[in-house]
């Protein structure tokens, strides 16, 4: 007879099979024996779903937390209702929509049809479900499938959304409408099924993106066919900017949309731009005397275990990755050397920028070099590679608890260029710094870094109207975490933009809200 750790090693064994051949989601047929099921699910490295499906975990995650989860979704989305319903469903129009505008977001329900559905919820971990609607599906060459997830294409996602999409999905809508090129995509559905309504709502809502051509050639062919039809702006809003019409990457406009919608709330948050100081070595000096306070909360925000001591000894040369084995095994040392370096070369790009340097397009230049300081001591311990330090990501990654899915490799390419303009750009300091930290980490361009990388950002665009540095204290590490994730999955930056506007306004009174531990 097998004993328990023979047992745990045979359970181990099966699911590294399963893994290795790709499977996240993972059915009670796939781990027949109920033992190492149990087996597996009490050392933590399954977690039930539903009843008979499970996903993949690390066993050192705690209860409650959602990353396992968040990560898979879509993934077991895909294999669960492959299992539920063959090729017999797909997404609703809305949610189409939505990822043909690059929003691969975690939704609170996701909405699938199907001619086998029950017309009930499908509840699923962390407050999240499925709702099974029993309906047709779209027909021919509507329906596509992406990522294994099978949904109307953007021409049919379009035609057949609900007119409430434009109001609460704003930024998508605009993002799918700005893909379409040419109004013979959408004419052909919209005449045979004699669409007037929805052909007037599509008129208004590409002209309200400043697609007129589109927009008459709607209204005029279907007029022309002897339909009734009555042009109607379903967004709440009017568009101010100029959208991209040469780029297929949604994300190109999509960035472009969530700066335009969120740059106003964040005026209205802030004080008035203080201007660039004319004394540049005394707020150097500022800055340089804020390291310390910085760095503690920077990492520790980050979950690194450092002590103001441990900062002291990095900062002064006193640590020395080869002096000990201790300190030269030690991630947190390695971090806090890593910071030390990074904010050597940040306080360079400052310089610049006080010097009149255009802030974005300074950043653009050295941002890189920020990344590269950030891990260099991790290069030199063993612990990453040289040519970890080459650039960007050249894999998907995701972020711990969020149900925003960073952007992809190729989107994650397109979209930084972008960012980079909009803040060379942009004339408000506050926005520069608030978008600027928020739509760096929304892209997520590193393997790792993105956070520290991103409040680098925020304060040299700060340093650029003359605000002071602003430390995020690790005590409200929630409160900036949650309001992140709002901005993320919900396009709504008010949140985030009170929390910085709140540390940048105690900041102005010389009453900063982080401090070091066993400080007032």
């Amino acid at each position: 007879m097998a004993t328990p750790r023979e047992k745990f090693a045979e359970a181990l064994k099966l699911l590294k099979v399963l893994q290795d051949k790709g499977h996240v989601a993972i059915h009670t047929d796939e781990i027949p024996n109920r033992v190492h099921r149990e087996i597996l699910l009490k050392n933590g490295f399954l977690k039930e779903v539903t009843k008979g499906w499970y996903i993949a975990a690390d066993p050192m995650e705690r209860d409650g937390e959602t990353t396992s989860w968040y990560s898979s979704y879509w993934d077991f989305c895909a294999k669960f209702l492959e299992y539920k319903y063959d090729s017999d469903w797909c997404l609703s129009a809305d949610q189409s929509v939505l990822i043909h505008a690059g929003n691969w977001s975690v939704p609170p329900q996701l909405f699938i049809r199907s001619p086998h559905a029950n017309n009930k919820p499908t509840p699923l971990p962390h407050n999240t479900s499925l709702f099974n609607l029993k309906t047709d599906l779209p027909t021919g060459n509507q329906l596509i499938i992406e990522r294994r997830i099978r949904m109307y294409n953007l021409q049919a996602s379009l035609i057949y959304s609900t007119a409430s999409m434009y109001g609460k999905s704003s930024i998508d809508a605009r993002t799918a409408l700005s893909l379409i090129r040419d109004a013979s995509e959408l004419l052909p559905v919209l005449l045979e099924n004699g669409h007037t309504k929805i052909g007037g709502r599509l008129a208004g809502a590409f002209r309200n993106i400043q697609r007129d051509r589109i927009a008459d050639q709607i209204m005029e062919t279907m007029k022309q066919a002897g339909y009734d039809i009555r042009e109607e702006d379903p967004f709440e809003n009017k568009l101010a900017i100029n959208l991209s019409t040469r780029d297929r990457s949604p994300f190109v406009n999509r960035i472009k949309l969530m700066w335009q919608q969120m740059r106003e709330v964040v005026i209205k948050d802030f004080p008035v731009t203080p201007g660039i100081p004319k004394d540049h070595e005394a707020y150097l000096k500022n800055v340089e005397e804020v390291y310390v306070t910085d760095a503690y909360h920077s990492l520790s925000i980050e979950r690194y275990k450092v002590t103001p001591e441990l900062i002291e000894r990095v900062s002064t040369g006193q640590w020395d990755n080869n002096a000990t084995e201790q300190d030269k095994k030690q991630k947190d040392a390695i971090a806090a050397r890593g910071y030390y370096q990074a904010f050597q070369v940040v306080k360079e790009t400052i310089f610049q920028v006080l010097n009149n340097a255009n802030p974005g397009s300074q950043s653009e230049k050295d941002h890189q070099r920020w990344y590269r300081e950030l891990f260099d001591p991790s290069v030199a311990a063993g612990i990453l590679k040289a040519a970890d330090l080459a650039g960007y990501r050249s894999h998907q990654v995701f972020i711990g608890g969020s149900k925003h899915v960073p952007l992809s490799v190729d989107s994650m390419r397109d979209a930084m260029p972008v960012l980079f303009e909009l803040l060379e750009a942009e004339a408000e300091a506050s926005v520069r710094a608030v978008l600027g930290h928020f739509i760096f980490v929304f892209i997520h361009p590193y393997m790792d870094g993105n956070g520290r990388v991103g409040r680098f950002l925020m304060n040299i665009m700060f340093a650029s109207g003359g605000y002071p540095w602003t430390v995020i204290p690790v005590e409200k590490r929630s409160e900036y975490m949650s309001a992140l994730e709002k901005a993320s999955t919900e396009s709504d930056i008010s949140a985030f933009s009170k929390f910085i506007a709140y540390l940048v306004n105690e900041g102005l009174k010389g009453t900063p809200v982080a401090t070091l531990p066993g400080t007032k």
